[in-house]
Order: structure tokens, then sequence, then C-alpha cells
């Protein structure tokens, strides 16, 4: 069973992270699915989601880091607005 991964880093773990030059996603309300085909990580600055997969459902909202395991296959519920940076490994 591959396992989302969901921390809240510090300030200090989040520039060690180079989060300021990742990539930037947001998203409105919508379910929708998605499939991983490599690892991302990615720590959200605003919002609320339920992701649905793999046998584990999870609720990430702002303050979260989170990683996605490669192969993952899942529903994302956006309850609130999200954004997020991201990369991919």
């Amino acid at each position: 069973m591959l396992k989302i991964k969901i921390s809240q880093p510090t300030k200090d773990e989040l520039k060690k992270e180079g989060v300021d030059r990742w990539s930037s996603w947001e998203c409105e309300p919508k379910t929708f699915d998605w499939e991983y085909d490599c690892n991302e990580t990615a720590y959200v600055k605003e919002g609320r989601v339920t992701v649905d997969g793999d046998g584990e459902t999870v609720e990430i909202k702002a303050g979260d880091l989170v990683t996605f395991p490669a192969g993952l296959r899942c529903t994302w519920h956006v309850h609130e607005t999200i954004r997020k940076v991201y990369k991919f490994h």
C-alpha cells in the first residue's frame, strides 16, 4: 500500500527545502481523479482538500507539507480553494 506522508514543517525546514523556488498550482473547489507517475512533494499555502487513494483517506490543509508517492491513484475533493507549491522527484 502506498502512503501519503504529511508533516507540519517549521519556517526553517521550508527554507531548507527551498519551497520558495517550487512551481505553484491552485484549484477551486471540485472533485477529480489523479495519478502520480513520480513522487511529488507539495507545501499547501491555502485551502483544504480530502484525498482518497489506495485504501486511505487523508485531509490536507494550509501549513501541511505532503509527499505523494509515485504510482498513487487517487481522487481529490477540493473543499476550499487550494494554493500550493510543489516539486517532482
